[in-house]
Parts: C-alpha cells; sequence; structure tokens
C-alpha cells in the first residue's frame, strides 16, 4: 500500500475518546472472561507504551484485517513524546476510551516497548471490569496485563502484538482461544525453532516433571521492575512463564535473583521460560552463558522447568492467557490449556 493512501486511510478511520480519571480498586477475587471475538468485529488498536512507526502501524492493520476483524484507532495512536506515544495522560486516553466504547470487542496494542508500567496507578480498573475483553500484547504490555489481573481479575492474552509477523504458528495459537473458545487446548513446540540454527531457540529440560497450576508472567524485565508494586507477581502455587531478550546473562541472573527475593519464586508450581533472543554472552566476556545463568538462578528450586517454549520476542510465537489453568508436562514439552479463556 502507498505511502499516501494508507495515510488517508488511517485518517478516515474514526476515532474515539474519554476523559481519564484515576480509579482503584481491590485485587481480583475471581476470574474474569471478557466475550469471545468474532469475525468482523470491531477491535481497538492502541500504543501504551513506545511510539509506533507508520510503517509498523501499517503492518498493525494489516494483520488484523487479514485475520477477520475490523480496526478502530486510538484517538492518539500517532502521538509522540520522546520514546513514548504521546504523554501518559493520552496513552490512559485511548486505553480507556476502547474498554468504554460499547461497539468494540477487543483491545490490541500495536506494539510494546516501553512505558506502560508508568500508566498502571491511573488506570481507571473499575472501567474495565464493567467491561472485559480481550486485551493482547507482550513485552511491555506485560505491565498491563498483570496489573489489569490483579485488580479486576481479567484473563489478559500474553500474545503477539499488531505489529508482530503473524506467521502460521502464531494465528494457530491465538485464534482458538480468543475466537473459538477453546476449552482444551495444546501449546506445542514450533517446529521451526526446534530446527533453527541459533541455538538459543532450541528447548532443554532443566528438570522433568509434570505440574499443573494457573499462568503467571511475561517479560522478564518488566516482572523485575514490578516487584515491590501493588502490581508485583506472585508466584506461589503458579506456572510461571518468562522471556526477554536483548539482555546479557549477568543481567538476567540480576533479574531472576530479585523475583526469587520478591515474589515467591521458589513457591511456583513449575517454570517454562520462552526464547532469550540475543541474550548469549559476548564471545570475550567474563561471563556465564546464558544456559549456564538460567540453571544457576533455577536449578535448586525443585519443580519442572523447561526453557525454549515458542513465546518470547520471535516470529513463531504462542499466546498465554494470563491466570488460566494449565498444565505443564516437560517430557512432551507441551502446555496444556485446561479451560476456556474468553465467555
Amino acid at each position: 500500500m502507498k505511502r499516501r493512501q494508507f495515510t488517508q486511510r488511517i485518517a478516515a478511520i474514526s476515532t474515539i475518546s474519554l476523559s481519564n480519571m484515576a480509579f482503584h480498586s481491590s485485587p481480583a477475587k475471581r476470574k474474569l472472561k471478557a466475550p469471545r471475538l468474532k469475525k468482523g468485529d470491531t477491535v481497538g488498536l492502541i500504543t501504551p507504551g513506545s511510539y509506533i512507526t507508520d510503517e509498523a502501524l501499517e503492518k498493525a492493520v494489516s494483520n488484523i484485517e487479514t485475520l477477520g476483524f475490523r480496526i478502530r484507532l486510538g484517538k492518539n495512536i500517532r502521538a509522540e513524546r520522546g520514546f513514548t506515544a504521546g504523554t501518559d495522560q493520552e496513552r490512559l486516553e485511548d486505553l480507556h476510551a476502547m474498554f468504554q466504547a460499547s461497539d468494540i470487542k477487543g483491545v490490541w496494542c500495536a506494539r510494546g516497548g516501553y512505558g506502560c508500567g508508568r500508566l498502571l496507578p491511573k488506570i481507571n480498573y473499575k472501567l474495565i471490569k464493567k467491561n472485559p475483553k480481550v486485551l493482547i500484547g507482550y513485552s511491555d504490555i506485560t505491565a498491563l496485563l498483570q496489573a489489569i489481573y490483579l485488580q479486576t481479575g481479567l484473563i489478559g492474552f500474553h500474545g503477539p502484538v499488531g505489529a508482530s509477523d503473524m506467521t502460521d504458528y502464531t494465528q494457530a495459537q491465538l485464534l482458538p482461544l480468543i475466537v473459538e473458545g477453546k476449552a482444551r487446548h495444546n501449546i506445542l513446540i514450533c517446529p521451526e525453532n526446534e530446527q533453527h540454527e541459533n541455538p538459543l531457540y532450541h528447548t532443554k529440560i532443566f528438570r522433568e516433571g509434570l505440574a499443573s497450576g494457573e499462568l503467571v508472567g511475561g517479560n522478564l524485565s518488566l516482572l523485575s521492575a514490578m516487584a515491590g508494586t501493588p502490581y508485583a507477581m506472585d508466584a506461589k502455587d503458579k506456572i510461571v512463564f518468562i522471556e526477554d531478550i536483548g539482555e546479557k546473562p549477568y543481567r538476567i541472573d540480576r533479574m531472576l535473583t530479585q523475583l526469587r527475593q520478591s515474589s515467591n519464586l521458589h513457591k511456583a508450581k513449575a517454570i517454562a521460560l520462552g526464547v532469550f533472543a540475543g541474550c548469549e554472552k559476548d564471545e570475550d566476556a567474563r561471563s556465564l552463558s546464558l544456559e549456564e545463568t538460567l540453571r544457576d538462578r533455577l536449578m535448586d528450586l525443585d519443580m519442572p522447568i523447561i526453557y525454549g517454549l515458542s513465546f518470547g520476542h520471535i516470529s513463531n510465537m504462542c499466546t498465554l492467557p494470563v491466570s488460566a489453568k494449565a498444565i505443564l508436562d516437560t517430557r512432551t514439552k507441551t502446555l496444556t490449556l485446561e479451560e476456556s479463556v474468553v465467555q
């Protein structure tokens, strides 16, 4: 699509707005499931973190429309303030507006980046709880998924942002959850990842076993940044999923140490690690390797642990619903969702 045509088309897509108000609610006592999406539904596209380029926005719009949905752009989606997609107020306004609008059936984050954590104290959680909708994203969106679940009980979806590569695998792991409402869904390793030339994409069983519990987790940098805040993850009795990109092993060590000391990581039922792309040590660095670092920080924990499940900053990405009941089997390298995660 030519740039002028795309710009004109973006301008033609109507936007909605809602004044921001800060609301807080007590942590949720039970899970809240959003209505499932249907082909033809309108979903809101927002950038609650970093600024998005024209090329990435065009890709996000094309991706979501190809999946069969209509698009409503956030009023401030083209805003820019340094590294963020506009001011905190502008990004909050778009988030609230999409949950407020009755004709918007889902909220999809166009990209991650940085900035979501700044919004958490001012989010209108009562509004979201009153209007539950499918919320999708990963990376920096971890902050939104975690905080919204804690405050409302809403099951959010750690899955592709709008500008992700919508590979066949990515679609096959997303649509059965948000459209079909499949009650029992097996998440399998993507064969392409197992055959990848980079060994960081290959699965490794650190500790064999079978575990069941609710899924919590997301991007390691975000999980560690939320430690000590009202939005921190509690890993007790949970299957914890963790991924990151571009972090050197000593930083991985530091963040895992922080989670061990703040988030009951030792009380988890199991740990499922994604693909830590770009996280290997430099060739001449005085450092443990990524795998050595992960084993050093996790192997003393008495639970099943696996590395290399198909999620993270990679093209072939599964979708993990936060708080969904699941079974992790390290021997078969599978994660099975035990319940429907939408109504």
